[in-house]
């Protein structure tokens, strides 16, 4: 008897299976809630020269609570995090919020660059981050180079019909 047989015969069995895979799905969901995430949404680097200095913009969430530590570039002798409440204040990421690297607010200042940024190029950057149980990990970020946000962009795109 094949499956499709015996689940036109048992509807039960169908009831039960279905049962099982949604039990897993519940089980994977509370995995991977044990770990937490890093998201970094739109992130992007403003246009400058070679050896000139400039600024990365970007958000970012995290599932647990976080500290951006610092970041680094290929394409910058330094990367230094900016707050804009004070030189010294690392930002803070509150679990669950939406921090908002942007232009007038906290952002990242990439000096000394090591190539002219072009727009359509992308910037590899690389943020330190320690979760609120003092782990350490290095997020990967890929940034456009723009002249402004691609939300920014898009508002622009839907204004002007």
């Amino acid at each position: 008897m094949t499956f499709a047989e015996l689940r036109h015969r048992h509807p039960i069995s169908r009831d039960i299976g279905l049962q099982a895979l949604a039990g897993v799905f519940a089980f994977s969901l509370m995995v991977a809630d044990a770990n937490a995430l890093f998201i970094v949404n739109q992130p992007w680097v403003s246009p400058a020269r070679k050896t000139q200095s400039t600024r990365a913009y970007m958000n970012l969430t995290s599932t647990d609570g976080a500290t951006l530590l610092g970041a680094r570039s290929e394409d910058a002798r330094r990367v230094l995090v900016h707050s804009a409440r004070a030189a010294t204040v690392i930002p803070a990421l509150p679990a669950r919020s939406e921090v908002a690297m942007a232009p007038g607010h906290d952002h990242l200042t990439l000096t000394g660059l090591t190539r002219t940024l072009k727009i359509g190029d992308r910037v590899k950057i690389i943020l330190n981050v320690r979760d609120d149980d003092g782990s350490v990990h290095e997020i990967d970020v890929n940034a456009d180079v723009r002249n402004r946000s691609p939300i920014d962009d898009e508002r622009r795109t839907h204004h002007h019909h």
